[in-house]
């Protein structure tokens, strides 16, 4: 088993660094400026149903009857 106040490798140091930085992006990316109307047009995509549904229903008329 590994001793955890064993000293650790700089290499093995930097790569776990590296990860950890890595990991990280993907958070930080969400932070970037405008990100927030893009999760917003993504919350409501989620509520409301596509506008292309109703477009393409037909409306009755007089002559139909």
């Amino acid at each position: 088993m590994d001793d955890p106040t064993d000293p650790i490798d700089p290499r093995e140091e930097a790569r776990i660094r590296r990860r950890d930085h890595d990991l990280g992006a993907e958070r930080r990316d969400l932070m970037r400026p405008g990100m927030g109307k893009v999760f917003k047009q993504i919350q409501e995509s989620w509520v409301k149903p596509p506008s292309h549904a109703r477009k393409h229903e037909r409306k009755p008329t007089g002559d139909d009857a």
